[in-house]
Parts: structure tokens; sequence; C-alpha cells
């Protein structure tokens, strides 16, 4: 049934939530794909979608998505996904509309548990626990687990992006190591700082032209128009904007040794597993390497351990590539099949 109700990336979903609040104009979906290791976790992301059709479809590939990151973060918890729709481009989200969602969130009795993405942040998040005690990613002491996720995330990247570079580079300096960076939010930003730091050249690309400018500024980079950044000549290509950058029209176009980011569902189909490794490109799995948010926010939910204990766990990550990679030497198979094995497998749906 993977190809059921005419969606081709419903992958037997547990289920598929529409939800509609006339009163607030909430338009939301929430998709679990499986609780087979918990509640089905994952973030809401507020977003304008040219149809409701395109919304599903990021929901269903986010929640599989999610089953998989919590899986391979050795996490008590199952995928799910909230996709909130935005009726316009620029859109804010109402105050109405977030606790209606939370309404949403808690008719489903503890199946879906939700958190920041796209569009949210903490102060939306305590507007949703109004309504729902289903929700994490709240503001949180110093030192407890919790709170933005995006930083989390981020540390996480970085952390892949040196074991890609010693992999594919032969070291993990990152001296003079030149990384194209795609969107400087929250994520992409804080990898951009921390790779700074260690002497990274980048070049920076976002949506938001002044914003990848003034953090260029600040760091000593380089920018280029967001349609650009695939095309630059760099040792690392990091991608933390949307999903789907990487296609059968722009896998060939890369000059990059690697391919190492934050953002979900990088690849826009299975068959671009195979074009991107048998151009002989390293890539990290996007729900391995972007584990770190997750961890954070997931251990606040779960009530298992304060920060320390997320950011021994965020270390583990290197280890976990390096596993599908070793396996992917081994095998000749892609790495994004290969991890896609191994979650399938930790799910029971192997």
């Amino acid at each position: 049934m993977a190809n059921g109700w005419g969606f081709p990336d419903f992958d037997d979903h547990e289920g598929v939530h529409l939800f509609t609040d006339p009163a607030s104009g909430l338009q939301a979906i929430i998709a679990i794909h499986s609780t087979a290791l918990g509640p089905a976790a994952g973030g809401a992301r507020f977003w304008h979608y040219a149809d409701s059709g395109r919304a599903i479809t990021d929901a269903l590939r986010l929640s599989r998505g999610m089953s998989f990151k919590n899986a391979m973060a050795g996490l008590d918890l199952g995928g799910g996904k909230g996709v909130i729709l935005a009726a316009k481009q620029g859109d804010t989200i109402t105050t109405e509309q977030l606790q209606a969602f939370g309404r949403a969130v808690e008719s489903l009795g503890g199946q879906y548990v939700t958190a920041e993405d796209v569009g949210m942040s903490e102060a939306r998040m305590k507007v949703i626990a109004g309504e729902t005690k289903y929700v994490s990613g709240l503001p949180v002491a110093s030192g407890a687990a919790g709170g933005d996720p995006g930083p989390y995330t981020a540390h996480g990247v970085y952390l892949g992006v040196k074991a890609a570079a010693k992999r594919a580079l032969g070291s993990d300096d990152m001296t003079g190591v030149h990384v194209a960076i795609q969107g400087v939010g929250s994520v992409g930003g804080g990898l951009a700082k921390l790779l700074a730091k260690d002497g990274a050249k980048l070049t920076l690309a976002d949506v938001d032209a002044a914003r990848a400018s003034a953090l260029a500024a600040e760091l000593g980079g380089e920018t280029v128009a967001a349609g650009a950044i695939l095309g630059v000549e760099a040792d690392i290509f990091s991608p933390n904007a949307l999903g789907a950058i990487l296609t059968e029209a722009t896998i060939p176009t890369l000059t990059a040794k690697v391919v190492a980011g934050g953002a979900n569902n990088q690849l826009a189909t299975r068959a671009d597993y195979a074009r991107l490794h048998e151009r002989g490109i390293l890539y990290a799995p996007d729900y391995v390497i972007n584990a770190g948010g997750i961890i954070n926010v997931g251990l606040e939910y779960l009530g298992q351990g304060d920060e320390a204990e997320v950011m021994t766990r965020i270390a583990k990550i290197p280890s976990r590539l390096n596993e599908v990679w070793d396996e992917s030497d081994r095998t000749g198979a892609p790495a994004a099949e290969v991890a896609d094995s191994i979650a399938r497998r930790l799910i029971g749906r192997s």
C-alpha cells in the first residue's frame, strides 16, 4: 500500500488528519507515520503552499522522515508532522489559529506530539500548550532539555559536516574548506557561525538576501543569489532551507564532494539516491545529521535527561553517519538507501 490514496509519498501512514476551523481560518494537516516506538513526534510548520496536494505531500514526507530520524537517534518516539497552511506568502499565524491547532493536537489523544518547525517559535508553542499537553519545545530553565531546537540542530549538523569532511576530504580541520550554505536561518546561520570559528571559507545564500548579506559581512563570507548556490564551486554543499532541492536537474550541477546539511527531504525522489551516489558525492542522510533538535525537544517531552544528556546524544551523530557510510561502502548501496533500511528495521518495517 506504499502508494495508496493517490499520493506516491503515502508509506503505510497510520493516519493523515485534515483539520479546519472556520472561526480562526485554520487549515492544518497532521500526518502520523508510525507509533511503533512511541508517540509520533515532529514539529509543526507554518507555510504557504501552491495547493493543498503539495501540503499533504510535504506532511507525508516529513512525518516519514521523523519516524526514521527518531529511530536513528535512539528516541522512544514515533514519527509525525504538523503542517499549518498560510493563505498567502508572508502571512502571519494568529493566536486564534495557534489555539485551534492546539485543540487539533489534543483531539488525537497523545498520538502526536508537536514542537517548533519553520514559521514557529517558543512563544507560539506556549500558545499551543494552552490547549494541549502534547507539546514540546517550550521555554525551559538553564541546563534543562528543551526550548528552541534550532541551535541544537545546528550543532549536530556542524558535527556531521566535520565527520563528512574527515571522510571525503581527509581531515576534519575546516581551515580553508569551502562550504556553500543554502539557507541561513536558525540552523544554517548557526552552522555558518560555528564553521567560521573554525576558519572555513563560506558562501551563503538565502531567499532573504539581506539576511544572507548581513551574516556574510559578520563572518567574512561571500553571498550569491539563492538560485545560484548549488552551482558554487565548493568542497561541501550544505542545504539548510526547504527540501527536494537535489533532483535529476540539479545533481549534475554539483561540484562539491560532500552534501551535508540540515534541510529535511533533500533528495526529491528515490531515484535521486542513486544519482547522487553514482557521482561519487558523499551524502549525509538528512534525518541522521539533523537530529539534534528532536533529541533536545524529545528528551524534554519524555523527561529523560538534562541539557548535558542532550549534548551527549548529539555527539553520537558522527558515529551514526559513519555506520551508514561504512555499510554503503561494503554493499555499494547509496547512503540514503542504507539509512532508510536501518531505520525501517528499527521501526519494524524491514
